[in-house]
C-alpha cells in the first residue's frame, strides 16, 4: 500500500536562504560577473580547506576530468594508457579516452566501490601514464600499497573526488594525495555552486597548464608573470593578449558561483559529519540478511547511502524497486554512473574483446546495486522510516 504522505528524494534544495542572501549583497554591489575576483578568493579558501597549495575553478567537474587528462599532454613524455575504474561518472572515461590515452578497466571491490587493489596492481605495464581513481560515494578508494605501488613505477596518480568532499584516508584529505584532483560542485554534492568543479594539485606546472587550457589556452590565463613575460617576447610577432599556447576551451566559472562556493563551504564540514552519522544510522539498522552493509567506512564521507543486494536474484530486485516507488523513494540503480561502464555504448571499440565475468563485483552492482538520498536535513525518524521500508522486502 503506497504511503501517500511520504517522500524521499535523491536531493534537498541545498541552496539555501543565506546563499542566495550572499549573492544579492553581491549583486548590489554591481560587480563584474565573469571570473574575477570572487572566483581568485574561492579558489585560495579551497585550497586552504583541502590542504593543497593550488586550486582552479571551472564550470564543473567533468570539465576538471578533462582538463587534468589533457594537461598530462603538456605535463612531459607521455605514455598510451590510464587505468579507469569500471564503476565511476562517464567524464573519467571520456577524458581519457578523448584525450589520446587508452583506458584500461579494474574491477571494484565492494567495501569502497572503488579500485580492486588486485585488480588495478595486476593491471600496471610499462605503458601505463596514470591510475585515475575514483573515490566512489564518500568511501576512501588508496590504500598504502597503491600509493607505494604507484609511488615505485613512477605512476601519476589522478583523484576524482567529486563525490567524496572532506573524505580523508589515515587522516589526511583525499584530493591531497596524487598530481592532480577532480572535485564537482554539483547540485546534488557535499556542496554546490549550482554547477562548477575544481581541479587541485600542489605541482606548479599542472597548475599553470590548467589555467591556460581553462580560458582557450591563453597565455594571458597563466599565474605566473614571469612566465608571461617569457611567452610574449618568444612571440614577438603576435599580439601579446592573443597568444595560445594549447589547443583549449572556455570552461570558466564565475563571480556568482564563486559567492555561492565561498557561503557553501563554511558549513561543509558541519553538513558532512551529518552525512556521515546518518550512513552509521542506515548501515547499522539495515536487514544484514538482504543487504551488503560491511563497507569500510574508515575516514568516509558519505554521499548517498549504499544500497546493494546480497543475492543475484530478479524477482527480488524486481520487487525491491517496486517497494522503492510505491512509498516514493527516489533511487538510480547501478549506483555511480549507473553500474558498469563497460556495458555502455560509448565504449564499445574499446572493451569488445572485455570478457565482463572477470569483472564480477562491478557486475553486481550494476544489476543489483543502487542508491537513495543522504543529505544533511533527513531526520533520524526518517531514516528510520527508509530503512523499516527497504528491510519490508523480506516479508
Amino acid at each position: 500500500m503506497k504511503n501517500k504522505n511520504f517522500k524521499h528524494l535523491l536531493m534537498e534544495n541545498n541552496i539555501t536562504k543565506g546563499d542566495l542572501n550572499s549573492v544579492i549583497s553581491f549583486l548590489k554591489k554591481n560587480p563584474i560577473l565573469t571570473q574575477s575576483q570572487k572566483v581568485k578568493q574561492f579558489e585560495k579558501l579551497w585550497s586552504k580547506w583541502l590542504g593543497v597549495r593550488y586550486s582552479v575553478f571551472v564550470n564543473s567537474g567533468s570539465s576538471a576530468n578533462f582538463l587534468t587528462i589533457k594537461s598530462l599532454k603538456y605535463f612531459g613524455p607521455i605514455k598510451k594508457e590510464i587505468i579507469v575504474p569500471s564503476l565511476t561518472w562517464v567524464s573519467d572515461i571520456v577524458s581519457v579516452i578523448e584525450n589520446g590515452f587508452k583506458p584500461v578497466f579494474v574491477d571494484i571491490n565492494l567495501k569502497n566501490l572503488s579500485m580492486c587493489e588486485k585488480d588495478l596492481l595486476k593491471k600496471i605495464n610499462k605503458k601505463t601514464e596514470a591510475v585515475f581513481i575514483t573515490h566512489a560515494q564518500g568511501f576512501n578508494g588508496l590504500s598504502t600499497n597503491i600509493l607505494k605501488v604507484l609511488k615505485k613505477n613512477k605512476i601519476k596518480l589522478i583523484e576524482d573526488v567529486c563525490e567524496s568532499h572532506g573524505a580523508k584516508f589515515k587522516n589526511k584529505k583525499l584530493g591531497t594525495f596524487g598530481l592532480a584532483s577532480n572535485f564537482s560542485f554539483y547540485y546534488a554534492h557535499h556542496m554546490s555552486t549550482i554547477e562548477g568543479g575544481m581541479i587541485c594539485t600542489n605541482n606548479r606546472k599542472i597548475y599553470e597548464i590548467c589555467r591556460i587550457l581553462r580560458g582557450h589556452g591563453l597565455n594571458r590565463e597563466a599565474d605566473s608573470i614571469s612566465f608571461k613575460k617569457s611567452v610574449i617576447k618568444k612571440y614577438q610577432n603576435l599580439s601579446k593578449e592573443f597568444i595560445f599556447l594549447y589547443p583549449g576551451f572556455n570552461m570558466r566559472s564565475n563571480e556568482i558561483s564563486a559567492v555561492l562556493g565561498i557561503n557553501q563551504l563554511k558549513r561543509l564540514d558541519v553538513n558532512n559529519q551529518k552525512r556521515s552519522n546518518n550512513l552509521k544510522l542506515f548501515l547499522k539498522n539495515l536487514d544484514t540478511n538482504l543487504y551488503y552493509t560491511n563497507f569500510d567506512t574508515n575516514g568516509s564521507c558519505n554521499y548517498a547511502f549504499p544500497l546493494i543486494l546480497k543475492d543475484k536474484n530478479k524477482k527480488i530486485r524486481d520487487l525491491l524497486e517496486k517497494i522503492l516507488i510505491r512509498n516514493q523513494i527516489e533511487f538510480r540503480r547501478g549506483n555511480a554512473g549507473g553500474g558498469n561502464q563497460m556495458r555502455q555504448p560509448y565504449l564499445t571499440k574499446f572493451v569488445n574483446k572485455e570478457n565482463l565475468k572477470n569483472y564480477p563485483n562491478v557486475e553486481h552492482v550494476h544489476d543489483y546495486g543502487y542508491y537513495i538520498g543522504n543529505y544533511p536535513g533527513l531526520s533520524k525518524n526518517k531514516i528510520d522510516k527508509i530503512v523499516s521500508i527497504l528491510n519490508s522486502l523480506k516479508n
